[in-house]
């Protein structure tokens, strides 16, 4: 079975009835002037999932948070952080579910958002609510001449209590259901054609291929420009041309949920629609188990591929 990509140019221009903007309450992006004003009395937490970069200069008073803790081994980066780590990350970084927490990404890329969007699912399904990334990240603070520390923020450890929603989550039992027609949902692949089409692989996936029944929206649709993601207007019609309907549920997935946070933050906290889940594990996960795939090559093909890879 070969799955056919969705061509998304010129689909901007529809309309989408089924979908609510994302309500107006903090987040779920928030502009570097904005974060630089006076917070008042509840001032947000800033996580910058930057890594290294963190140490070369980040926003005053933010707390380093790598990226790679919230993510799973080398193997399979997708896989969830179990919740009882996970817990003891967030006690770390001082995350309590009453503050704001604002998440810092570089933002030289529209690939790089989907940290941000990783982040941030994994923090509202651990039950913070008051959430925003910071639109353009540290690129666009630096860009509005904002001041940059140099000297590391010393968290204060919090003792919040987590018990991370499915809510959101969308796992490989669940997916494999969609794909055998026992559940019903709008499957979303949210990487480049290469991938879609079977031409290539993540390094850690068992094979080439996507999942039958999937759409391809790549993830950089939700981009205006570089790294200027489209409002929510935008995102709702952006839906509307996938053929998504009130109450569906939409699967989110690529190759080790990266790529597809960007598409769940983009279709549930831009567009609103309430139905949304991301497949962490995605297609690394999925590639490992013995169930049906679409667009895998055969082994010439796959072969042939690669060579021309490397």
């Amino acid at each position: 079975m070969r799955v056919k990509a969705i061509a998304f140019t010129a689909l901007i221009s529809s309309g989408f009835a089924g979908a609510a903007p994302a309500a107006e309450t903090f987040g779920p992006l928030i502009e570097p002037a904005t974060l630089a004003a006076d917070p008042g009395a509840n001032p947000p937490l800033v996580l910058d999932i930057r890594g290294a970069a963190y140490g070369e200069g980040h926003i005053p008073g933010a707390v380093a948070a790598s990226y790679a803790d919230f993510r799973g081994p080398k193997d399979n980066p997708g896989q969830l952080v179990p919740e009882d780590r996970l817990e003891l990350l967030l006690q770390g970084l001082g995350v309590t579910l009453e503050r704001p927490v604002v998440v810092v990404h570089e933002g030289d890329s529209d690939s790089d958002f989907g940290a941000a969007a990783r982040v941030y699912w994994t923090l509202k399904s651990s039950g913070v609510s008051q959430l925003a990334i910071l639109d353009g990240g540290m690129t666009a603070w630096e860009a509005a001449e904002l001041p940059v520390d140099l000297t590391a923020t010393q968290p204060t450890p919090s003792k919040i209590d987590i018990t991370f929603s499915t809510r959101w989550l969308a796992d490989t039992g669940a997916v494999a259901e969609v794909v055998e027609g026992r559940q019903q949902a709008v499957l979303i692949d949210a990487r480049p054609a290469s991938f879609f089409n079977g031409d290539k692989a993540h390094p850690a996936a068992a094979r080439p291929g996507t999942l039958p029944g999937g759409v391809n929206l790549v993830h950089s649709s939700f981009f205006e420009e570089g790294t200027t993601l489209v409002d929510s207007a935008s995102a709702a019609r952006i839906a509307e041309a996938l053929g998504v309907t009130p109450g569906q549920e939409i699967v989110s997935y690529c190759n080790t949920g990266h790529w597809a946070a960007t598409n769940w933050f983009a279709l549930s906290e831009l567009a609103g629609i309430e139905n949304v889940k991301l497949y962490p594990e995605s297609m690394v996960g999925y590639s490992r188990t013995d169930h049906e795939m679409a667009n895998t090559p055969g082994l010439l093909r796959n072969l042939v591929n690669q060579v021309l890879a490397n």
